[in-house]
């Protein structure tokens, strides 16, 4: 039974970067654009994070504020970076999937750079630390799996409805899935199809921005290099599994986060096995699941990576 809550435990809070990422990309692809750049983003954020409360936020009286600080500064520089791509990709109707690995490798590569200019090397920061809901945390076994986390936890949950009733309950929510059906359509009916993708790009980089912050600001406490292993490029994955719908995503963000736990519950407990094979299965897992999915093949927006020219029938 601990084994069992402690591994539930480790699951929920590992899913939250992936599901913020994921429900970000997913605006994204809705808006009809495939945007591989999303490891960069986060890792920018990741960096930019933890760099507010490392630099400025030590010695201070109220120290706390500067994780919240770091927090809206990755989100801003997340939609900076979202912007630039929405540039590159929307007016300049460069290749999408080039332009993201372009993206992702600039944004790596630049937060790696400015780490080490900046910090040197491997710091711990306080970071924001648990918020258990009063009353609510008290309960036996739900209170502490469910109610005893990380303030963002709750956040990334509550974003799931809210991002369900944004896409196909408002007004540009409908907008955004038009662009990304049929944008030549939306054109004709005086939908400003670029503006909706900048938009939609905006968004979906803030949210990265902010799971980057999440992962050095909240679970690690530091930041590296390797800090994102490959979770940008999983959020993307993660919207084609979750049929690019808030609710399924959250679900294959859990699904993803849980095999990353169980590896890590099955080491703490010792096992003589190769902790190698337990490492990969969480990706392996995606890449299952995904070769399994067929169905989402067909319900897929069908302007994805396809830019749009209002001077040309195609």
């Amino acid at each position: 039974m601990t084994f069992i809550l402690n591994f539930l435990s480790l699951g929920i809070p590992f899913s939250v970067a992936l599901l913020i990422a994921s429900l970000g990309e997913m605006f994204n692809q809705r808006a009809g654009i495939f945007n591989l750049g999303c490891e960069g983003i986060m890792a920018m954020g990741a960096f930019l994070g933890m760099l507010i409360p490392y630099s400025i936020g030590r010695g201070a009286d109220v120290p706390g504020i500067y994780n919240y600080l770091g927090l809206l500064v990755a989100t801003g520089v997340g939609a900076l970076l979202g912007l630039f791509f929405a540039m590159v990709v929307v007016t300049f109707r460069a290749p999408q999937g080039i332009a993201g690995i372009g993206l992702q490798m600039f944004g790596v590569g630049t937060a790696g750079t400015l780490f080490r200019h900046f910090v040197g090397g491997t710091q711990s920061i306080p970071g924001i630390n648990r918020a258990p809901i009063p009353f609510l945390a008290d309960i036996p076994v739900l209170g502490p799996l469910f109610f005893n986390h990380n303030p963002l936890v709750y956040v990334a949950f509550f974003l799931v409805p809210i991002a369900w009733y944004v896409l196909f309950k408002t007004p540009w929510g409908l907008r955004v899935r038009a662009v990304g059906t049929h944008p030549r359509a939306a054109d004709s009916i005086g939908i400003q199809v670029n503006k909706v993708r900048f938009q939609a790009l905006a968004l979906g980089g803030a949210l990265a921005g902010l799971a980057g912050a999440y992962l050095s600001l909240c679970q690690a406490k530091m930041f590296s290099d390797e800090i994102i292993a490959g979770r940008g490029f999983i959020a993307v994955a993660l919207v084609y599994f979750g049929h690019w719908n808030p609710v399924k995503i959250m679900g294959g963000a859990l699904l993803f986060s849980l095999a990353q736990a169980l590896q890590l519950a099955i080491q703490g407990l010792g096992i003589d096995f190769p902790y190698e094979f337990l490492v990969m299965l969480p990706y392996v897992l995606v890449i299952l699941v995904l070769t399994l999915s067929r169905k989402a093949q067909h319900m897929g927006p069908t302007a994805l990576g396809k830019p749009f020219n209002r001077e040309m029938r195609t």
